[in-house]
């Protein structure tokens, strides 16, 4: 599949009245993001003394592109993702739109003030994607656009709407992070539309230059996975000036000029311009001519005259994408545009002086007292100004941000096995929702898998709600009576979408489907598997996606070093760590079936509640007996804050086990065999030491400041009826800091076990004694204090 290959040229079916004010308000953009920095660096009183920062050229060189996007071609129900760097042109337009106060652009990154990057969860309703994280910001609108698309095929989304575009601003500096490439990948597997890249083309990241070819291979690739790709090169006084006698020649030089050349002379101005093309291309009397006809300061205006910077080049762009296949501009722009700063290759961290803000303020006819006034210094009159911006089509004056219904959760079907894993458990909760018709909760749920969707336990539910696609395709092994487990059969009806192997998509993915009910309005439950080790795979989409305050569940299976033979590689040891210390993502490590399905009722709810999040369940394939029990309303409560006694503590205390996850089997058999040594000895379940945790550290942090009264937390309670002199005994098939510091939360001593090293091959038997966490070492570690 290749993309389609077009050039932007001058011309728009803008009026010249439009184009004159957007032309004015594109100075205001580039006057207001400006002055936000510099009143943040130089004018806002520093405190501690150190650097606020800003990204003034970047800023600049976004200044056109995102002019015409926010004033004259986004729709209401299009979203964007803006590059990091331009956050102060962001935020200078909602400030134009009524969206953003004064206040907050005052104290730009400081405490409560505009973010330093788009954030949904500090700055407001205005922000469709939060960005921050280089690259991701650009591959989560490939997935909002299978979310709408998913959304769409169901009949989910308004009659007659017709779909949003997903639009990232794009550094050119960002497409050397690697997730952009897979996210390209896994999204054309699933033929995505209405998604639109523009690369902010400058070819000037913080270290150096962008490599001067970098164009070609960036058009090859997008083209390769089936996107339009139309380049926005030149600007009308440069076609015009191409159309001249010597215009040939002033086209040839500026394509072959190199991008570090091309930089230093738009810092330097028009004489050096004049030099150096002269000097480039001598003898040709038609180019010297063409040249002569520019004084020093229109020669520089012509040079710099980048499609990227010329309102007509841009809104033709815009105006001819062919189709709804995904398009990427390639848009040439100058780092730093129209600021002394422009060009110079340290500019990415420069800011202006007060001597050069100071010429900069008088470039823009603004008055001292007049900075933040959006007519101050333009060529218009304000109320003919505030009409226009009024009448942008984006700014229609609603909420950017949607509310969705919250969806009732049913009782999560648990039938008891004499022995299961909690990764069965799962497969089976699924399997059995999956089979509920006409159940509004089910048909909500989406799955999604990175090539493990079978050896994680979904292959039940797959196999009743079917693979998401845009047309359907069937099975052939099916149709061809080939006998298989799975039923590979895909239609736009279909619940799960299957990713390739790559843990970054799983969680950008996640990340998509869990906003949707704040982007369209309409309420999914995600839940993505993974195998626990490669979580750290993607942990910086995991941190992008909790950022965002998407809901979802991941459910991480299988765990810890209990997964014998596969070896060290396929052993994860650091993620229950992961689990307490992500903010947004709260943890669960249940041991047995009904834990476990207590725990997800609840998760389903927490997705929903407002004060709410996202969950994470770190499962194992590790076969447990199961305990016959009806649990009753206190147990389950204490499942879901953390913890309750498998067996009761006696009055007086002085030993205690404490266990999580795989490890009730070798616990419980250590408390069988300590139990008459030790009367009153307690064996408490940690099913999350993450609510545990954060939990008590939050009363800690109120007790500080005087405001917890005589709350006492769940884990605190737990540990009350033990003696001062207890001690207790933790283990996990994790690091043993996961549950270590239950000793300092009434004063006990810990011998904690866990998994602290590279796991190896082997079975569990010969790896849970080698690694010492097996019910011998548990015995060692109890009998220690003897």
């Amino acid at each position: 599949m290749t993309g389609e290959i077009i050039e932007a040229t001058a011309g728009s079916r803008a009026s010249a009245k439009e184009l004159e004010m957007l032309g004015e308000v594109e100075k205001k953009v580039r006057w207001l993001s400006s002055w936000t920095i510099h009143n943040a660096n130089h004018i806002r009183p520093k405190r501690d003394g150190i650097k606020v920062g800003g990204h003034q050229a970047s800023c600049a060189s976004l200044s056109t592109l995102m002019t015409a996007l926010y004033f004259n071609v986004l729709r209401p129900q299009d979203r964007v993702a803006v590059k990091p760097h331009a956050s102060p042109v962001f935020h200078a337009i909602n400030y134009m739109f009524g969206r953003q106060s004064r206040e907050k652009l005052e104290n730009f990154r400081a405490f409560g003030g505009a973010q330093s990057y788009p954030s949904r969860t500090k700055d407001g309703d205005a922000v469709d994607f939060s960005t921050g994280s280089v690259g991701l910001g650009a591959a989560v609108t490939n997935f909002a656009a299978l979310t709408q698309d998913y959304l769409r095929y169901k009949n989910m989304l308004p009659k007659g709407e017709k779909p949003g575009r997903m639009v990232a601003l794009v550094g050119d500096a960002e497409l050397d992070e690697g997730n952009i490439y897979e996210a390209l990948l896994d999204t054309w597997k699933h033929d995505i539309r209405n998604v639109w890249w523009v690369i902010d083309y400058n070819r000037q990241s913080l270290d150096g230059m962008i490599d001067a070819h970098l164009f070609r291979v960036i058009g090859r690739f997008f083209r390769a996975v089936g996107w339009n790709v139309i380049t926005i090169k030149y600007g009308r006084k440069l076609h015009e000036a191409f159309a001249r006698p010597g215009g040939k020649s002033l086209k040839k030089w500026l394509n072959e000029s190199p991008n570090d050349v091309y930089s230093a002379l738009t810092f330097q101005g028009g004489a050096a311009w004049r030099k150096q093309i002269l000097a480039d291309m001598p003898g040709d009397n038609a180019l010297a001519s063409l040249l002569a006809d520019y004084d020093d300061d229109a020669l520089h205006d012509l040079m710099t005259n980048l499609g990227g910077h010329c309102m007509e080049a841009i809104l033709n762009a815009f105006e001819n994408v062919p189709n709804d296949k995904p398009t990427v501009f390639i848009a040439y722009t100058v780092k730093g545009y129209g600021l002394p700063l422009q060009g110079h290759k340290d500019n990415h961290a420069g800011l202006m002086n007060v001597a050069q803000m100071e010429g900069f303020r008088k470039a823009n006819n603004i008055a001292e007292g007049d900075e933040w006034e959006i007519a101050a210094g333009l060529d218009c009159d304000a109320n003919a100004l505030r009409s226009f911006i009024d009448g942008a089509p984006f700014n229609n004056r609603q909420p950017r941000q949607k509310f969705a219904e919250i969806i009732t959760v049913p009782e999560m079907p648990y039938q008891r096995a004499d022995s299961s894993s909690t990764q069965e458990v799962f497969g089976k909760i699924l399997n059995e929702l999956a089979k509920s018709k006409n159940s509004d909760f089910s048909d909500r749920i989406v799955t999604t898998s990175p090539d493990v969707t079978v050896s994680t336990n979904l292959g039940g539910f797959v196999n009743q709600r079917g693979l998401f696609a845009r047309e359907n395709l069937a099975d052939e092994f099916r149709d061809r009576k080939v006998p298989s487990a799975q039923k590979w059969i895909r239609t736009p009806k279909g619940q799960h979408v299957e990713l390739g192997i790559a843990e970054n998509n799983l969680f950008l993915n996640l990340a998509a489907l869990g906003l949707s009910h704040s982007l369209f309005g309409q309420r999914l439950f995600p839940v993505g598997t993974l195998y626990d080790p490669f979580i750290a795979r993607g942990l910086d989409a995991l941190n992008y996606a909790c950022y965002q305050d998407a809901r979802f569940m991941v459910v991480a299976t299988p765990s810890g070093i209990t997964l014998a033979p596969e070896g060290g590689a396929h052993q994860s040891i650091g993620t229950p760590m992961i689990g307490m210390g992500q903010p947004g993502l709260t943890s669960f490590e249940p041991s047995f079936g009904d834990e476990l399905a207590v725990v997800m009722g609840w998760s389903f709810n927490h997705m929903q509640d407002q004060d709410g999040g996202s969950v994470y369940l770190r499962l194992s394939t590790k076969p447990v007996n199961q305990p016959e029990r009806d649990l009753d309303e206190a147990t389950r409560s204490a499942i879901v804050r953390g913890g309750y006694w498998l067996r009761e503590p006696g009055e007086n205390c002085k030993m205690v086990l404490a266990y999580c996850g795989a490890m009730a089997p070798e616990a419980i058999a250590a408390w069988e065999q300590l139990k008459d040594d030790h009367p009153g000895m307690g064996l408490l379940a940690v099913t999350s030491t993450d609510r545990l945790y954060n939990e008590w550290q939050d009363l800690e942090r109120a007790r500080l400041e005087g405001k917890a009264g005589d709350d006492m937390a769940h884990i605190e309670n737990l540990l009350k009826p033990l003696a001062s002199d207890a001690r207790m005994v933790t283990v996990i098939d994790g690091h043993p800091a996961a549950l270590a510091w239950l000793g300092s939360v009434r004063g006990h001593a810990v011998a904690p076990l866990g998994i602290n090293a590279f796991g190896q091959c082997g079975d569990s038997i010969d790896l849970y004694k080698h690694y010492q966490i097996d019910t011998a070492a548990i015995l060692r570690a109890a009998k220690r204090w003897d």
